[in-house]
Parts: structure tokens; C-alpha cells; sequence
């Protein structure tokens, strides 16, 4: 293990990105970082190790992580040699500092004896906050918090509802809709309350947020 990890702590700090080597064997807990990781977290990797698990809470957003760790998870499971997980999260150094979104990937870097994933290996590179996917990457978090605490509501919407919801989130009226989906407007006005009722809100906005979150627009 420390002659791997030797390896690429040889060349780490030359990569565009932060290197961080995880040990399963402990909780998923640092076991190399690299010096650009120490300088942009302000802390050493002797620090990191004594700190164990807290490493995540102290320097990750939990929401996105709630997205990319089902992930890794997954890609450990299968333990496939080539298989690569790529996901976004959020960085700070400090609590009450902003958060700073970085592109990361991770895969399986070595594995023990009876062939179980033993250490992954991340890079993890800063995406300028200026930068136009930054907007993007941050509605799609917001988008994934909204469907995981709104899916039982939404499942209740028959198939359509969940039509009228699409048309109604595209502003059009109810004669509009009736129109298109050849029923009457009344049967709409219907299928109108019901949603409204099953969702729980009168709010046009939050029902357009179903329908960008649950991808009927």
C-alpha cells in the first residue's frame, strides 16, 4: 500500500486537481492527500487522518453528497477494474465559508488479497464560480433535493394528472388543455384540483418545480 500510494504521491501535486486516496478498511477514511488538498483545505494530512469520518461533514455538503455516494457505492460493489464514477460536489474550508464546486472521479485503486476494493483514488478539480455550468450544476442539485423530498407526493399523481401538471406548468389554460388531450374542460378543472390537493400546494411555482424535477418538461 505505501509503495502505491508512494507512486503517486511522486507526481500528485503536478495534476490539475486535488488527489485524495481513500481506505476502505476504515471507514472510507483519507489516507493520502495530496499538497494541493492541504493548501486549499488549509489542514495536513496528518490532521485529516487524526479527524477520521469527520473529514466529510466538516468539508462536504451533505445535500450533493446524498446524489454521488449511492454512486461510489455501487461502483464498489461491482468492482470493476475500469469502471470510473464522475459526479460534482461542494468544497469549503471552513464552516460559514462559501462552498466551492469541484468535478471529481473516482475508481478502485488497489484491492486486498481475496480481491476487494481496499483503497479508491479521487481527483477532484475546481470549476471556476464564474463559469456557466457552475448556475447549471447548482439548479440540478437543487432539482435532485426537490424529487428525493417530494416523491411520495408526486407518486400519487395518476398518468393524467401528471399530464394536465406538464400543460399546466406550460401556462396553458384549461380550454387549451382539453383540447389537446381530448376531454372535457370540466374533467380538467377535475384533474386540476386533485393535483393541487395531492401535491399539496396552490402554488404555480412549486408546480412547475414537480415538473422540471420529476422531467415532464
Amino acid at each position: 500500500m505505501a509503495q502505491r500510494i508512494s507512486e503517486i504521491a511522486a507526481v500528485a501535486d503536478e495534476l490539475p486537481g486535488v488527489v485524495i486516496i481513500h481506505n476502505l478498511q476504515k471507514q472510507m477514511t483519507v489516507e493520502y492527500i495530496s499538497p494541493r488538498g492541504e493548501r486549499e483545505l488549509g489542514v495536513s494530512l496528518q490532521h485529516l487522518k487524526q479527524i477520521g469520518t469527520a473529514y466529510y461533514t466538516n468539508y462536504f455538503n451533505p445535500e450533493d453528497a446524498k446524489d454521488y455516494v449511492p454512486k461510489v457505492m455501487d461502483m464498489l460493489e461491482r468492482n470493476d477494474d475500469d469502471e470510473i464514477v464522475s459526479f460534482f460536489q461542494q468544497v469549503r474550508t471552513n464552516q460559514g465559508q462559501p462552498w466551492a464546486w469541484h468535478l471529481s472521479t473516482t475508481k478502485i485503486f488497489m484491492r486486498d488479497e481475496a480481491g476487494a476494493p481496499l483503497l479508491t483514488i479521487t481527483v477532484a478539480m475546481p470549476i471556476d464560480p464564474l463559469h456557466h455550468v457552475t448556475a447549471k450544476v447548482t439548479r440540478l442539485l437543487d432539482e435532485n433535493n426537490f424529487l428525493r423530498g417530494h416523491y411520495h407526493k408526486f407518486s400519487q399523481l395518476s398518468g393524467r394528472e401528471q399530464e394536465v401538471l406538464r400543460l399546466m406548468s406550460l401556462g396553458q389554460s384549461a380550454a387549451e388543455t382539453a383540447e389537446e388531450l381530448y376531454i372535457s374542460v370540466t374533467t380538467v378543472e377535475t384533474h386540476r384540483r386533485n393535483i393541487k390537493q395531492k401535491l399539496e400546494t396552490k402554488s404555480f411555482f412549486e408546480l412547475t418545480q414537480y415538473a422540471r424535477a420529476f422531467d415532464l418538461i
